[in-house]
């Protein structure tokens, strides 16, 4: 593969380091050659590189004579990706696009809102600029996963944003001074009793330098024997030794100016720091990793995803120089501690931030690139359900199902129909348009191969004929606009009589039907559908993994529940058959968790906008302590809490699958034939009707799940298997279809 980057040729810091560090790598795997626009310093660094670089200089940004030599370039060595780096280089390839018939990749190294914040014309000219040019790239790349979220966030397409992180070549051995050297060489005390905590970057306003010197001052309040040292230069540097010297502490603050060799400061000092208020994925980590330094930085950008507390390193909250303070004493008085914590900083970073993991995952994105962009479809999946309606159910549906699909086909594209486009665009990182706008619908039904209806109970009439209606139509609009057809891991029915017949004849028009009960498949021959290919699977959120243990830990304690203690979870929804009493009854019940168990109770409003007042309703009635959770949370959230408690009780369909997917028992109340249909499925026979209440029923059934509740759960891991595997199914079923040519 033929890949052409382009740059100013003046850059300095990370986006340096991070172009040096893949080029070096990713000639070993594919044909690269690097464009500099000016003759600057990272220019003159890279011709001592072994990489094919050409200096073709812009004399002034608005010299465009140019276009035609690196038009020329690409053209006569047929590269078949430009690849550009920085603002400049951005504008250039946004003039240049119109020209090339091959794709154009930004990768996004700053806040580029943040990149030009001196002067007038810079801050809002350049920065305007910058923005238009960025758009007009074909594809982008954000360097942390918080990066690519900023840049979904603000309206480029999911599907066209990659993730990748800095990479750094471990093997290379650093030369550099040693610490007596180094302090000597800059005037700097040396005594072996203090700990020296430091800092690298430019003084600008993003880079969080007050927070340094205020973190400072307040550390060596209870701690004299800290020395602190800033490596560089830029804009604030005399407004930062003005702050020093206001704070009192010039005579512990040692500013060193440039540094050629970051190495030999970083050898100096003993605990690292960053305090920025926006970074990417900084390469001031990594090279202090390879060092094996004790680190500190404000959490932003990607940092997380290499720094974890009390792991490999500290993070605090950006700005808050009082946490950064308590951090900077922690690790200065405790050796052991920062030799543990370097350590394990050095072994993660050389795990997964190498420069050849960064590489190969660059020629991943190439390879993806080149194919999508010849591609005679943009999307090979439109997908319709109940998206974008704040529920939780179906929210862990479409997160299960892209899953799914994306591990039986990696590289699969999907657009998805929803109510609110633009928070799913952002939460599941996926194209989307709006499911009423019939003009966008049909733009992207043209430009998929397959429609996914699903999944969930989308085709009954049990609340309305409306709903149906519309998923019918799209169905057959879909089939006639050549698109193969899936009804996806669906519930089917109750129908109305006089929608039978349609709901038959529509669905018939499916490539494949899967269906997630046996109920769903007797009903779909009950009113004639004889489609050969159709299977029963399972609920797609089955296959769903709770949030981790700590994340769980962090929700209970945002809602005052102490993970030791004993809890049932309840969720239940407003329904016009409840049982007269439903409310008193269900608060009996909790109540008699309680006095005979001490077991409080979780409400889990799954629908807010629906459950809430039912909810609410329940706990004026109870006598015991009850919690709503109130806040909309993630399934894996949910599902990490629903692992904490005894039993669920539960209303929603999806709380009962969720309970099943972390093997805590259940007892259904049931509204709609879908709850009995999934319960017989499971092989869990403890339910109660919603329409009429048994309250003495579900005490007993209370007890016999406490009595039993390791038998049980036993018996719900058996079940889980063997509905993970069926609900897997449901992709594996839509990725042949969808690679089946005929």
């Amino acid at each position: 593969m033929k890949i052409l980057h382009m740059i100013s040729g003046g850059d300095s810091g990370g986006a340096k380091t991070h172009v040096f560090a893949l080029l070096d790598a990713l000639k070993k795997y594919a044909d690269v050659k690097i464009i500099c626009l000016t003759p600057g310093v990272f220019y003159q660094e890279i011709l001592k590189k072994e990489i094919d670089t050409v200096l073709i200089e812009q004399k002034h940004r608005g010299d465009l004579s140019i276009l035609s030599k690196i038009t020329e370039i690409i053209e006569t060595e047929g590269f078949q990706v430009l690849h550009v780096h920085g603002a400049r280089a951005n504008f250039i390839a946004a003039l240049l696009k119109r020209k090339l018939h091959i794709p154009v990749i930004s990768t996004v190294h700053s806040d580029y809102l943040l990149d030009f914040t001196e002067g007038f014309y810079k801050k809002y000219i350049f920065t305007g600029l910058n923005q238009l040019a960025l758009r007009a790239a074909d594809y982008h790349i954000g360097v942390s996963e918080r990066f690519r979220d900023m840049l979904i966030e603000r309206g480029f397409k999911p599907n066209r944003v990659f993730t990748v992180y800095n990479g750094m070549d471990f093997g290379y051995e650093p030369k550099y001074s040693t610490k007596e050297e180094f302090f000597k060489k800059h005037k700097i005390e040396y005594n072996p009793k203090y700990t020296y905590i430091g800092i690298i970057g430019r003084f600008d306003y993003v880079k969080g330098h007050r927070v340094f010197i205020e973190g400072a001052h307040k550390a060596l309040i209870k701690n004299r024997n800290l020395r602190f040292l800033l490596a560089g230069e830029g804009p604030l540097y005399d407004e930062l030794k003005a702050l020093a010297r206001l704070k009192g502490i010039s005579d512990k603050i040692y500013f060193t100016g440039f540094v050629k060799n970051i190495y030999s400061f970083i050898n100096a000092i003993d605990i690292n720091t960053l305090t920025s208020l926006s970074e990417s994925f900084p390469y001031v980590l990594l090279e202090g990793a390879k060092l094996k330094k004790a680190t500190i930085s404000s959490d932003v950008g990607g940092i997380g995803d290499l720094i974890k507390n009390y792991e490999t390193g500290f993070l605090f909250e950006s700005e808050n120089s009082e946490e950064f303070a308590k951090r900077i004493l922690e690790l200065a008085e405790d050796e052991k501690l920062r030799e543990r914590l370097g350590e394990n900083l050095y072994n993660k970073a050389t795990t997964s931030f190498s420069s050849d993991n960064l590489a190969r995952a660059h020629l991943e994105i190439y390879e993806k690139i080149v194919k999508d962009y010849n591609a005679s479809k943009e999307y090979d999946v439109v997908m319709s359900g109940y998206y974008g309606f704040n529920n939780s159910g179906d929210d862990a549906l479409l997160s299960a199902i892209i899953s799914n699909l994306r591990e039986y086909k990696k590289d699969i594209r999907i657009l998805t129909l929803s109510k609110n486009p633009k928070q799913t665009k952002v939460n599941f990182k996926v194209d989307s348009v709006n499911r009423f706008n019939i003009f966008s619908v049909i733009k992207a039904l043209k430009k998929s191969r397959l429609f996914v209806n699903g999944g969930g109970t989308l085709i009954h009439d049990a609340t309305s004929s409306h709903s149906l209606y519309y998923y019918l139509f799209l169905m057959k609009l879909a089939k006639k606009m050549g698109l193969k057809l899936v009804v996806y891991a669906n519930g089917i029915g109750p129908f109305k009589e006089k929608n039978e017949k349609i709901a038959a004849k529509i669905t018939s028009m499916a490539d494949l039907i899967t269906l997630r009960d046996e109920l769903s498949l007797h009903e779909l021959r009950r009113i004639g559908v004889e489609n050969e290919r159709v299977f029963v699977t399972a609920d797609p959120a089955i296959t769903l993994p709770a949030c981790p243990e700590e994340e769980t830990i962090a929700l209970m304690k945002e809602y005052d529940l102490n993970p030791r203690d004993r809890y049932i979870a309840v969720s239940v929804r407003g329904w016009s058959k409840n049982d007269r009493l439903f409310e008193a009854k269900l608060a009996g019940i909790c109540d008699y968790a309680y006095e005979t168990y001490n077991i409080r109770t979780v409400f889990i409003t799954m629908r807010p906008s629906e459950d809430l007042a039912i909810t609410q309703s329940i706990i004026k009635r109870m006598t015991s302590p009850g919690v709503i959770i109130k806040n909309e949370q993630s399934a894996e959230r949910l599902m990490g809490l629903i692992s904490k408690c005894e039993l669920v009780i539960g209303m929603r369909l999806h709380s009962l699958i969720y309970a099943t997917t972390v093997c805590t028992p259940v007892i259904g109340l049931i509204y709609d034939p879908k709850i009995k249909g999934f319960l017989e499925y499971i092989n869990q026979d403890i339910h109660a009707d919603a329409e009429n209440l048994d309250g003495v029923y579900i005490r007993s059934s209370m007890n016999r799940i406490i009595s039993n509740r390791d038998e049980i759960r036993k018996n719900l891991t058996d079940s889980k298997e063997i509905l993970y595997k069926k609900a897997m199914e449901n992709a594996k079923l839509t990725v042949e279809l969808l690679e089946d040519e005929n």
